[in-house]
């Protein structure tokens, strides 16, 4: 059981019956009252964020969420497959909405963490760097290179990405699969 002040970010709570994680708090104390903690929470399956406020008399529960590393195989219609680490015949598909934009940077073999509620998988959670070849990248010209000069160029998996300039076809770059950006050429 957790107390009131144990809700922070990352924390997965029960709230009537509903698996919630929090993003944000806020102990909030004010003259002569108890204090109360704020807090927004994101529902883990659906998606949806409420905002929430936690009594000093509250008690919750804590919801039991299982890591499970798998490997990614492939993806056709917007479709990822996986299987499990330690036995390749326990195979499971998850669909576009299920990997938070962030499909488009796997490639096969890559290990992943999968994160499941009740036997039901809700999140993939990528390696946070990973290392792409650039397949297609438009030749260097010359412009406004007072910002430092970008271009777009095409990655093995299909991605698109934005880049330097000096990036050029063939390299190996390391981007952030969080936010999606380019690291470093490796």
């Amino acid at each position: 059981m957790l107390n009131y002040n144990d809700i922070k970010p990352g924390v997965a709570v029960l709230v009537e019956g509903e698996p919630y994680v929090c993003t944000w708090n806020n102990i909030m104390k004010k003259q002569q009252r108890r204090p109360v903690n704020q807090t927004k929470l994101r529902h883990i399956i659906k998606g949806n964020s409420i905002e929430y406020s936690f009594q000093q008399s509250d008690k919750l529960e804590e919801a039991e969420i299982e890591k499970r590393p798998a490997i990614f195989i492939y993806e056709r219609n917007s479709e990822w497959f996986f299987h499990d680490v330690k036995d390749k015949s326990q195979r499971f598909s998850v669909m576009e909405d299920e990997m938070d934009g962030s499909g488009h940077f796997l490639k096969g073999n890559t290990e992943v963490e999968t994160l499941w509620f009740n036997e039901k998988l809700f999140r993939v959670k990528l390696p946070i760097k990973v290392e792409l070849k650039v397949t297609d990248a438009p030749p260097d010209v010359r412009g406004n290179t007072a910002q430092g000069g970008s271009k777009i160029v095409t990655l093995e998996t299909g991605a698109t990405l934005t880049v330097p300039m000096f990036v050029k076809l063939g390299d190996v770059i390391r981007i952030n699969t969080e936010t999606g950006e380019y690291v470093e050429r490796v």
